[in-house]
């Protein structure tokens, strides 16, 4: 706030794309070419941005400005989009159910757009390789210190190889103390058909909203197995106003054009403030 009074979050720009670009091309990097965006009355500027804009590329075109005019196209040509509008926010279990009609009795992987990952450091292509090879439910893990684990879902591991954990409980927000580990569940997830059900079975939770990793819990105890991949790569953190800025910084200073002018500014810039210290 104030700019997401008017401009969805999922919209502002890291450098000069929308961080939920960054997650479409992530899906579609990875073989997901049909992407569902789940959202409310408020945010149509989200559909605009996957529109043709015929008026503007004219407009490129005759100006042959083709940098450009490549990308205004990127979004609508990364996959095919459908948008799906949920009229209360119930919560992100309720927000995975409208992906039901379309994943048509299939898996259906969940990319929150909070967390951006960096595309050096795919995650969702691992976890669709752990999901072909074992089914059920996969989620993505980070290692946080423990003070920090109330802020998130983590779970209860019984097995570990590699970067693959076998997840035996699912606790939302727990207090640090009473944490079965470190593992914190992020905005990774691919999950099995039978998701769908154990939502509609799902009782809405703290503020009418329905969690997801309640019914996941459900699935887990009804035998499904599940899995976490533990993601030690650059995750952005595009939710929180340090963390966005973070992310800002760090792609500026990689981008192709302006990264080696930006990266010169600031190192004078942090400079100049080590001096004033």
């Amino acid at each position: 706030m104030p700019v997401t009074k008017v401009v969805p979050k999922e919209l502002l720009p890291i450098v000069s794309t929308p961080a939920l670009e960054y997650v479409v091309a992530e899906a579609a990097r990875n073989g997901l070419n049909d992407v569902i965006l789940v959202v409310n009355q408020g945010k149509q500027a989200i559909a605009d941005y996957f529109t043709p804009h015929p008026d503007l590329e004219a407009a490129l075109v005759a100006k042959h400005d083709d940098g450009a005019l490549a990308a205004i196209r990127r979004p609508e040509q990364l996959a095919t989009i459908h948008e799906v509008e949920q009229f209360e926010p119930r919560g992100l279990g309720d927000a995975v159910a409208h992906g039901e009609e379309l994943a048509s009795g299939g898996a259906v992987a969940v990319l929150l757009p909070d967390d951006l990952i960096d595309e050096g450091d795919d995650l969702l292509q691992h976890m669709l390789r752990v999901y072909d090879e074992h089914g059920g439910v996969v989620v993505g893990l980070m290692d946080v210190p423990r003070e920090e684990i109330r802020r998130y879902g983590c779970v209860a591991v019984s097995r570990v190889e590699g970067d693959v954990v076998t997840v035996e409980d699912l606790v939302e927000k727990p207090d640090p103390e009473q944490a079965p580990s470190t593992l914190a569940i992020f905005g990774r997830y691919v999950l099995p058909p039978e998701i769908f059900a154990a939502i509609r079975d799902t009782q809405p939770g703290a503020g009418g909203e329905i969690q997801l990793t309640d019914a996941m819990l459900r699935l887990v105890r009804d035998g499904i197995p599940a899995h976490g991949v533990v993601f030690r790569g650059r995750r952005y953190d595009t939710g929180e106003p340090l963390g966005y800025v973070r992310a800002v910084v760090e792609l500026a200073a990689r981008h192709p054009r302006l990264g080696a002018p930006f990266t010169a500014w600031l190192r004078d810039y942090v400079s100049g403030l080590e001096r004033e210290e």
